[in-house]
């Protein structure tokens, strides 16, 4: 079976996902070492809004006063169940609104994708003063919303199918933390809604083939029970694709990378066991046929057990 990914922008939408717990609510997402407990899981609400007014074609930055500014608002519901203490599952479901704010081109709205993850915590070790964690993740996309994915930049996704691979190291004295993370992206082709299309030769086909994706981030912060606070610097790299001809439309299959810089809260709420809020943001430093997207998000947590754990009694 062939596997593919959507556009670059889910990936600022999925480092704000999932939850994870130990012993107390610690947000997390598939980018992350925190872990949820055998037995508890994480239901989770996530809002994002995203907008831009300039972007790179290709590698020149623009505007474009027919688009004026592109905004999306993506309303995200999701969990996180420890299945054990060292294995994770994780989903994501995102609604997506898209707009621009000048011109005739009108917006998608719809549900998007259905998001997965399976993490596991391969290593957990004291090394010198700290903790040392290494973590496998694999992750998956499948479309279950009917929108058009040849409608960039309007449209709310690439309707497409991926599977990835990442792993992840992570390093913590007392409660500061530095990690770092790679990922591999396997894409599968797209089918549009015309019979021919040009990229830099012309193709007599409705099916698109996708390039390939890596993703590499960098992340350190401080962590306690109560207050959580991550800076993150992500990097995106599509393995091939072409740029944006000059005035046109972006095309699913054109290259697109970003450099990425975030930063995520994270408060747990100590009267309500189990609860917390997380905010944060990030912001395109530099792209090739990417919009200079800034994003905010907030979201809302809340851990409970599924069923006691025997182990515990």
């Amino acid at each position: 079976m062939k596997y593919t990914l959507r556009n670059i922008f889910r990936y600022i939408v999925l480092i704000l996902f999932a939850c994870s717990f130990t012993k107390n609510v610690n947000a997390q997402t598939e980018n992350d070492a925190l872990m949820i407990p055998k037995n508890y899981f994480c239901a989770a609400g996530v809002y994002t809004h995203n907008s831009w007014d300039k972007y790179w074609e290709g590698t020149f930055k623009r505007e474009n006063l027919n688009l004026g500014t592109i905004s999306s608002d993506v309303y995200a519901i999701g969990g996180n169940y420890g299945l054990s203490n060292r294995i994770n599952l994780l989903f994501m479901i995102p609604y997506v609104q898209s707009n621009a704010s000048a011109g005739t081109l009108r917006g998608q709205r719809g549900v998007q994708d259905i998001n997965l993850a399976f993490k596991w915590m391969a290593i957990k070790k004291e090394l010198g003063t700290g903790l040392l964690s290494l973590h496998a993740i694999a992750t998956g996309s499948i479309p279950v919303g009917n929108y058009q994915a040849d409608f960039l930049p309007l449209a709310i996704g690439m309707r497409s199918r991926s599977i990835g691979l990442r792993g992840l190291l992570n390093y913590q004295v007392g409660r500061f933390f530095v990690a770092g993370s790679g990922q591999y992206v396997r894409k599968d082709n797209i089918t549009i809604d015309r019979d021919s299309y040009y990229t830099t030769e012309m193709h007599y086909t409705n099916q698109v083939a996708m390039p390939n994706q890596t993703n590499f981030l960098a992340s350190a912060g401080y962590r306690s029970l109560k207050f959580n606070a991550e800076a993150t610097l992500t990097k995106i790299n599509t393995i091939g694709g072409f740029d944006i001809t000059k005035n046109n439309m972006p095309f699913p299959s054109n290259n697109m990378d970003a450099t990425i810089a975030g930063a995520i809260f994270k408060y747990s709420l100590q009267s309500i066991a189990g609860l917390e809020f997380t905010a944060g943001g990030n912001y395109v430093l530099k792209g090739r046929n990417v919009g200079q997207n800034t994003s905010f998000f907030g979201g809302v947590y809340y851990v409970f057990a599924v069923k006691k754990d025997k182990s515990e009694n």
